[in-house]
């Protein structure tokens, strides 16, 4: 799906935004936007792995689905919140953020696709997310014009570079596969592809946001 999704995945990984980062020279006030919309992003999505564990057809799935829960409830938002504190972002600032038309439009519709779908379904629009981050950075620390020392972006990079995070792209990509498996990807494989292609635009378009608010 990656390689089929063609240039609107290369404009996902390779957005200015994330090569704004990567040099350091994105606007304070535009990567402050995307820290507040981005903590909004995160409770919709831990709505969208809750919906998972009900979409779950066994034991094995619906552990999987809690344990992302678990991940983004008590692990990566209380992470998100201490950073940014220094920002100058408090949590209540963030709550009581309204949510951007781009944040509503890609949350709302993973859920969608998990509602009107099955388990498949919703991994599919999940795993954009995932996985590009991962592959985002990456790129990123391959790219010459990067700057690492004295970058203000640093350790948002060295987030998405490390080892736990780069395990947890894995495994999504192992769990996509398995459920392809035992879900008949191979016969939906043009829907799918089409999921995977609209999340993949929704989470450029996420970062439009971002740029816009510079």
């Amino acid at each position: 799906m990656r390689r089929d999704t063609g240039e609107a995945w290369t404009r996902y990984v390779e957005h200015g935004f994330v090569l704004a980062l990567g040099a350091g020279t994105l606007p304070k006030p535009a990567f402050q936007h995307f820290l507040r919309q981005d903590y909004l992003f995160l409770i919709q999505f831990a709505r969208a792995y809750a919906l998972a564990g009900y979409k779950s057809a066994d034991l094995r799935d619906l552990r999987a689905a809690s344990a992302s829960v678990a991940a983004i409830v008590d692990v990566e938002m209380p992470l998100h919140v201490a950073y940014c504190r220094e920002w100058g972002l408090t949590e209540d600032d963030m709550a009581a953020e309204p949510e951007a038309l781009e944040t509503v439009a890609y949350t709302r519709f993973v859920l969608e696709r998990g509602m009107s779908g099955d388990r498949l379904d919703l991994e599919v629009a999940l795993v954009p997310c995932v996985v590009g981050y991962a592959e985002a950075v990456d790129r990123l620390l391959r790219n010459p014009r990067t700057v690492t020392h004295g970058n203000p972006y640093a350790a948002w990079m060295e987030t998405y570079a490390g080892a736990d995070y780069r395990a947890l792209a894995v495994a999504a990509i192992g769990n996509l596969d398995r459920l392809g498996a035992t879900r008949g990807a191979e016969a939906r494989y043009a829907d799918l592809l089409a999921t995977f292609t609209a999340a993949t635009r929704l989470e450029a378009s996420f970062w439009d946001m971002g740029l816009a608010a510079a």
